[in-house]
C-alpha cells in the first residue's frame, strides 16, 4: 500500500488570485486520508526562515548549563527542555518504548503580554524566558512565529470553507489562543547511541493545527491506515502541515489527528542532526469544544463529550512534560500498542 502525504497551495487564501473552492476540496480530501499536508504557496519569506534556523543554532550551540538555566516547570509550556526530559508517549497514556524521548527544545508562546490580558492564566500565557546569551535571538525567533500564526490562520479559513462552515467560524476561538513555537533540536554526542532510539515518541498533537518547518532530513515518521510507519519529509520550499486532536473532536475523526513520532538515522553510533520547529495553534483556553451537528449521522455518532481547550491541554502535558500517564485516552492509543507489535 503507497503512502503520500498531499501538497496543497493555498496561496489564493493569501494572494486573493485563484479558486479557492478547488483548495478547500483539496484539504478536505486531504484530512480525510492523511491528516498531513505539504503546503506551499503559504507566503514565508525565506528570510524570516533563514533567521529562524540560525536562531535555532545559536541556542542549542550553547554550553548545556546555560541552556538549563531557562528550564521552567513543567506546567509552564516554555522555555528550554533538556534531552530524556520528556515522554510524548504519555500524553496518549503509552510508556515510552526505551525511555524519554532524546530530543532538546526551546518553547516560546503568545503570552498575557501579547493579548494585554491580565485575566488569563499565568501558566498557559507565561512570558518568554528570551535567552540573553543570544545577540536577537527574540526578534528572529518572533519574526517566524508572527508569519506561522498567519499561516496558522489562513489555515483556519481553509478548513472553515473545507467543512461547509460560515465564513470566519473558528475566529471565535482564537481571539486569545494558545499558540506555541517549540523549536526542536535531534542530536546525541557521536558512540552514546545504541539501538534505534527515540527521538520523538509517538503521539497525536494537541490542538486545532500544527504548522511544522523542518531539515529535509529522515526521522519524522507517520502512522498510516495500513498500520505501518512511514518516513516523510518536506518538499522543497513547503511546510508540513498536520491537525490536532481538538480537530479531531470538532470533525468527530471526519479528519484525522493522525499519529507520528521522530526516529532519525543512526550511523556508526552518531545520530544524523535534525532540526524542526513546530507552531501549534491550540485555541482560546477557555473555548468549549464540541462535535460540529454536520459531522454527525447515524453511521456516525458522536464519539467525544464537549471539553474546554483548558481541560484537554492540561491533560495531554501532563503526560509528555511532567510524566503523567494521560487516562483521556482512547483508539489512538490502541493503535500504537499495535504498530509495536
Amino acid at each position: 500500500m503507497s503512502f503520500e502525504v498531499p501538497t496543497v497551495d493555498v496561496s489564493p487564501y493569501v494572494t486573493g488570485d485563484g479558486d479557492r473552492a478547488a483548495v478547500a476540496r483539496d484539504w478536505d480530501a486531504a484530512c480525510r486520508e492523511v491528516g498531513f499536508v505539504q503546503v506551499v504557496g503559504h507566503g514565508v519569506p525565506d528570510a524570516v526562515i533563514d533567521g529562524l534556523t540560525t536562531a535555532l543554532d545559536d541556542f542549542f550551540a550553547l554550553p548545556p548549563e546555560v541552556k538549563r538555566a531557562y528550564r521552567t516547570p513543567p506546567e509552564i509550556n516554555r522555555g528550554y527542555s533538556p534531552p530524556r526530559s520528556e515522554a510524548l508517549s504519555l500524553s496518549l497514556g503509552v510508556d515510552a518504548a526505551d525511555g524519554n524521548d532524546y530530543f532538546e527544545a526551546f518553547n516560546v508562546g503568545a503570552a498575557r503580554s501579547t493579548y494585554g490580558r491580565d485575566d488569563l492564566p499565568a501558566d498557559h500565557y507565561a512570558e518568554n524566558p528570551w535567552p540573553v546569551e543570544v545577540p536577537g535571538f527574540d526578534a528572529r525567533v518572533w519574526a517566524y512565529f508572527t508569519e506561522a500564526r498567519r499561516v496558522a490562520r489562513t489555515l483556519t479559513t481553509v478548513a472553515a470553507d473545507a467543512l461547509g462552515l460560515p465564513e470566519g467560524f473558528f475566529d471565535a476561538y482564537l481571539d486569545h489562543s494558545v499558540d506555541v513555537l517549540r523549536m526542536n533540536d535531534y542530536a546525541l554526542p557521536p558512540g552514546t547511541v545504541t539501538g534505534e532510539p527515540t527521538g520523538m515518541g509517538a503521539h497525536t498533537d494537541y490542538g486545532i493545527v500544527t504548522v511544522l518547518w523542518a531539515d529535509r532530513v529522515p526521522g519524522l515518521q507517520v502512522l498510516g491506515g495500513d498500520g505501518a510507519w512511514h518516513d516523510v519529509q518536506p518538499a522543497e520550499g513547503a511546510l508540513l502541515v498536520n491537525l490536532g486532536d481538538l480537530t479531531g473532536r470538532w470533525t468527530n475523526d471526519r479528519w484525522l489527528s493522525t499519529l507520528h513520532r521522530v526516529k532519525p538515522p543512526v550511523v556508526d553510533g552518531t545520530v544524523r542532526r535534525r532540526r524542526s520547529a513546530a507552531f501549534f495553534c491550540d485555541g482560546d483556553i477557555d473555548a468549549v469544544i464540541e462535535t460540529l451537528p454536520q459531522c454527525v449521522d447515524a453511521e456516525h455518532p458522536d464519539r467525544y463529550l464537549p471539553v474546554t481547550v483548558e481541560e484537554h491541554l492540561t491533560a495531554k502535558l501532563a503526560g509528555s512534560r511532567a510524566g503523567v500517564r494521560n487516562p483521556n485516552t482512547g483508539r489512538e492509543t490502541d493503535r500504537v500498542l499495535a504498530s509495536r507489535g
